[in-house]
């Protein structure tokens, strides 16, 4: 019997087991992650944390000061979406809604770990429910702790999160989850410039690219700015300059 005729009927319902225990669906909205073609690294340093996604433009048409996967959540919040674009707004867009909602209960600004554990709590729900489908989209979110520093969270389509040293998400993730390793087996990055440095390098390395500021997206948090900051391609080209001259 083929694994086809195997696996016959499963993948049609997202809440269906396999007799493997297998939920298809689930796994298909991880393939459209790596499908999407987009690798994201997020790097948490000793002082600061650093995201770094592929910028992409798909039509020469468009403008491309609109297409981000880079999204501010609340002041000190923000994540990079990697997968399908309309499925990172739909999660960016309720993540700004469940950011809001806690502020306006408690009065104070709703920590990294809490929006990571809210976000990857309503993934699960969709993999529940037969009228909703999982979304084929991972967040990488970064923050600034008061009391924990800075924060590095990824969540994914099955409602799983967890705190990183560092990660990657999208097409060649294993790839760079096995750089990274090597790279931290020693100590964390020490300042923003490090860790910045790590990230790129480790896009730069595993999709065997040397990138223009207009390829790359980079946004930062650090003690001494807690505010999640996107750098803008000047930023961008003057960091590339700073490490090819390192180097």
């Amino acid at each position: 019997m083929s694994s086809r005729s195997a696996n016959a009927g499963y993948d049609r319902h997202i809440t269906i087991f396999s007799p493997e225990g297998r939920l298809f669906q689930v796994e298909y909205a991880f393939k459209a992650i790596s499908n999407a073609g987009l690798t994201s690294v997020g790097v948490r340093g000793k002082d600061s944390v650093v995201i770094v996604t592929q910028k992409k433009v798909p039509d020469k048409l468009i403008d491309a000061s609109t297409v981000t996967h880079i999204f501010r959540i609340t002041p000190h919040i923000g994540c990079v979406m990697t997968g399908l674009d309309p499925d990172g707004r739909n999660q960016v867009m309720r993540a700004r809604q469940e950011a809001a909602e806690f502020k306006y209960k408690n009065g104070y600004e709703i920590a990294p770990d809490m929006l990571a554990k809210r976000m990857a709590n309503i993934n699960q729900v969709y993999t529940q429910k037969a009228f909703m489908r999982p979304l084929g989209v991972s967040m990488i979110l970064i923050g600034w702790d008061d009391e924990r520093g800075p924060q590095l969270y990824k969540t994914d389509p099955a409602g799983y999160f967890a705190g990183y040293r560092a990660t990657a998400a999208g097409a060649k993730h294993q790839e760079a989850f096995n750089y990274l390793e090597k790279k931290l087996k020693s100590d964390e990055p020490a300042n923003v410039e490090d860790t910045v440095e790590m990230a790129v390098a480790t896009l730069s390395s595993v999709l065997a690219a040397n990138f223009k500021a207009q390829d790359l997206e980079i946004a930062v948090v650090s003690r001494d700015n807690p505010t999640f900051r996107v750098l803008s391609t000047e930023e961008i080209d003057s960091e590339l300059t700073r490490i090819a001259e390192k180097d």
